[in-house]
């Protein structure tokens, strides 16, 4: 039977106009800074509270429809803050010792893809928020220091804090539900004010839009809510409270310094709950915001609920049913998540997939940004010659990595972003992918944009790998058909731009590794010349098997010749002994250093740049000889005329002359096995927790090397990182990342369908035990798995921390943005359940 959820994914569209589209942290980001050097500091946290933005809102447990027009969120104050909790705080790159960094305890614990049910939890201490402490014992800390975060603070000794519960259900596609409910979790009894707060978007000043919609109390407890688009809603609060509204406009006067057009403005709510201020708000009950001010006192360990509705019809008696309603939306998730998750995971895994694919839902955000307009906001002209993404125009939702630390898209995390999603709804998994290949994001070149700091930067070509696993899920031709033309044109681009002397060895640059090398790969080397890199040419070669994959499918047989061609020469290029990237001293792929005057010099580095060619490895089925021999007979014209490529294109054997599957890969069966070797090595990269980003070997022995009299060096690091590469919020040199780790463990996959049970290796390097790689890949995904499940001192991912093993906290597992190498702890950024969202595929992925 199908599920309720499942009936209204096949809607499609009037259910997806609301849902959790806010972002929590709209300022201090590119677009609405004035100096994109150093957005952080153009707007601040500080400033969030009153300056209206431009592009975007956010809010605690924000909601709105899918043009962020209309805006729902709760606000809280505790009675001891300086200030209204309307968004989330962290620390700005500056002020963090490891860079940004949100300084909260949030949790998504639930949601399905129309957002008919969604659930998040926001733990609010009942002493003084420690902004000041936050801010001051981190600046205090060095790189080498570990960060100084909320708990670390003391703030919720005693349980003295209150379990904010969010709950939003859908009666309808246009009648939401929400319901907060506050548990005192303390000792003794507390008060807490609940402020759930309604809002439009400022597009009135801006935009040549200068239709102004507006908010109305009608009565105790109702809003009526006019907008020039979405006409008119009504909202409704109970218990009835009182209504405070200002307007959603800039306090010229408190960060400008210039008079205000209206005493009514963006912090006017704060400025009468926190500071008593009546005249702060509008005495007639109209405006652009509007806040339902409860304040409750609660007993220990009891709890208080508000209920809010809003919807597009004037109703009688509005919360008729309304419990009723959200816990039928409850079920109907608990039986769409039964149905997509199947029997596997059982028990807490299933929580953990659940949760992270919650995570995954809940960073859905709407994100506006006009790069024309902007530029020309700011007197820039957006016809000069340094303006090159002048055409991004963005207006619509998207999947982001983390509504915090990454409130904006970037393009290998998005790519990743849609293979999870497929569990749970297929079709915004292919509009996530097709998104950026559209004529409003894809530069005219072919360049996929990178992300909002540097357009122009570059992602690794990870979005045919996701499009051709996406397509997996349900062959549906015509979105493979829609993404294979504009992929093509990626690749060209690439072809055209990343490889500099026409060697078939790719620089790339940044690739999103950050500071995976002993340079900063998006700048000028102090050696001058070049990196030929090993992880940027694996990554084309992945992008040529799958784009070889999919023309096939499509019936593009020339397409795929040519297409093979282009693998034929990476592969040669990249195993040449001497002037390729395989040094078969150490038995690993490595980075070249090429300098100017025509010499090299190998990087010997031990990292994930050169385990990245072992995911270049595809199979292509024995029926591809039988429904396209002329593909065949082609690749064996093209081979005997260049003999030297023939076993760089094959890898195992003369498969050209053989039958059966054919594998494509960057190396043959020898240098596989040195390959696994060290990569299930203990002391090298197989830890606990999943395979590092760096070998643990580099712990005794770091890379070092000199130029100019300055010292370079790449040492392990588990955790945080000691380099300021890219703000030091990112750290390549240890810890392990659940991307790499799926691209391991779906090409161990692919390996073994070609190899079968007869191959196997050593698993863990000196164990004397022999595995095939799909129990490799197996091992893998069960060390990853284990670091999110609850065991006898907690889940690792915690890092140790004694208060996860709470009642109230045991099953709020955290997905963070990379885990540290020796046990497993969360570093970075805590909710980046966008790729993190990954762990959710492994139950599937690797079958117990």
């Amino acid at each position: 039977m199908v599920s309720a959820e499942k009936q209204r994914l096949n809607e499609a569209g009037p259910w997806r106009r609301w849902g959790p589209y806010l972002s929590e942290r709209q300022w201090g980001t590119v677009r609405e800074g004035h100096d994109p050097s150093d957005a952080w500091t153009s707007f601040t946290h500080e400033q969030a509270r009153y300056r209206a933005y431009r592009w975007g809102e956010d809010g605690l447990a924000g909601f709105s429809d899918d043009r962020q027009r209309v805006c729902l969120a709760v606000a809280l104050w505790n009675g001891e803050d300086p200030i209204l909790k309307e968004r989330l705080f962290g620390l700005t790159n500056g002020e963090g010792n490891h860079g940004e960094d949100v300084k909260e305890c949030y949790y998504y614990l639930d949601a399905t893809p129309t957002s008919s049910y969604l659930r998040m939890l926001y733990k609010y201490p009942q002493a003084e928020f420690p902004y000041e402490d936050l801010v001051a014992t981190n600046a205090a800390r060095t790189r080498l220091e570990p960060e100084y975060e909320l708990l670390d603070t003391g703030v919720f000794d005693d349980d003295r804090y209150f379990d904010v519960v969010v709950e939003y259900a859908k009666a309808g596609p246009e009648d939401v539900l929400m319901r907060i409910t506050a548990h005192n979790r303390g000792p003794e009894d507390a008060t807490l004010h609940v402020l759930p707060t309604l809002w439009f978007r400022h597009t009135w000043s801006w935009g040549g839009d200068i239709r102004q919609p507006t908010l109305h109390v009608c009565e105790p407890g109702t809003v009526r809510a006019e907008h020039p688009d979405l006409g008119v809603r009504w909202w409704y609060v109970a218990p009835p409270a009182p209504i405070l509204v200002t307007e959603n406009e800039t306090d010229n006067e408190r960060v400008f310094g210039s008079p205000n057009a209206t005493p009514h403005v963006k912090d006017g709510i704060d400025r009468f709950v926190v500071h008593g201020d009546t005249t702060a708000v509008t005495p007639d009950g109209v405006g652009t915001k509007a806040a339902a001010h409860h304040e409750l006192r609660i007993p220990a360990g009891r709890s208080a609920t508000i209920r809010v509705r809003m919807t597009d019809t004037s109703l009688q008696d509005p919360f008729d049913g309304f419990d009723a309603t959200i816990t039928q939306r409850r079920e109907e998730a608990d039986d769409f998540y039964d149905e997509v998750l199947g029997g596997d995971p059982r028990g807490d895994e299933r929580l953990v997939c659940r949760q992270a694919l919650a995570g995954l839902l809940w960073s859905r955000q709407f994100y506006a940004f006009d790069v024309e307009r902007w530029l020309t906001e700011r007197g820039t002209d957006p016809l000069g010659a340094d303006q090159n993404w002048r055409h991004l125009a963005a207006e619509d939702v998207i999947v982001m990595p983390d509504k915090w630390e990454y409130p904006w898209f970037a393009a290998w995390d998005l790519a990743f972003h849609a293979v999870p999603l497929v569990i749970v709804d297929p079709e915004l998994a292919k509009e996530q992918i097709e998104l950026l290949l559209t004529r409003r994001y894809l530069h005219p070149n072919g360049q996929i944009p990178a992300y909002e700091w540097n357009f122009g930067d570059v992602n690794p070509p990870v979005h045919a790998w996701a499009a051709w696993f996406v397509y997996q899920y349900d062959h549906d031709k015509d979105f493979l058909a829609r993404v294979f033309p504009p992929l093509l044109r990626a690749f060209s681009w690439w072809l055209n731009r990343k490889d500099a002397d026409g060697r078939n060895l790719f620089q790339g640059g940044f690739l999103g590794l950050d500071n995976i090398g002993v340079f900063d790969r998006s700048a000028p080397l102090p050696t001058g010349g070049r990196i030929d890199q090993a992880d940027g040419t694996a990554w084309m070669a992945l992008y040529c098997q799958n784009l070889i994959q999919m023309a096939l499918e499509l019936g593009e047989t020339e397409q795929a010749a040519t297409l093979l061609e282009n693998l034929a020469w990476i592969a040669a290029a990249t195993g040449h002994v001497g002037s390729g990237l395989w040094d078969e001293e150490d038995g690993f792929f490595h980075d070249v250093l090429r300098h100017p005057d025509g010499t090299s010099t190998p990087l010997k580095i031990r990292s994930a740049v050169g385990l990245l060619p072992l995911a270049a490895a595809t199979v292509i089925g024995a029926d591809v000889r039988r429904e396209h021999p002329e593909l065949i007979d082609g690749m064996r014209e093209f081979l005997d005329r260049h003999p030297a490529v023939r076993a760089a294109l094959w890898g195992h054997g003369a498969q050209a002359d053989a039958e059966g599957p054919v594998l494509f890969a960057l190396f043959d069966e020898s240098r596989l096995r040195r390959i696994l070797a060290r990569m299930l090595d203990p002391e090298e990269f197989l830890s606990p927790h999943g395979i590092r980003s760096l070998s643990r070997w580099h712990a005794e022995h770091p890379f070092e090397i000199t130029v100019d009299g300055v010292e370079h060096h790449v040492g392990y690091l588990p955790a945080e990182s000691d380099s300021g590469m890219f703000g030091g919020n990112s750290n390549w040199r240890g810890p392990v990342w659940l991307p790499i780790n799926v691209l391991v463990i779906r090409a161990l996959l692919h390996l073994h369908e070609y190899f079968g049970d007869g191959f196997t290796v050593e698993c863990p390097t000196g164990s004397g035990r022999h595995l095939n790689l799909r129990e490799v890949a197996r091992d893998i995904g069960e060390r990853l798995l284990d670091t999110f499940l609850f065991g006898v001192d907690g889940r690792p991912v915690h890092g140790g921390q004694t208060r996860y093993r709470d009642e109230h906290w045991r099953d709020l597992p955290l997905f963070y943005e990379y885990l540290h190498g020796d046990n497993g702890a969360g570093i970075g950024a805590s909710h980046q359940t966008g790729w993190t969202a990954l762990i959710a595929l492994l139950p599937r992925e690797v079958a117990r």
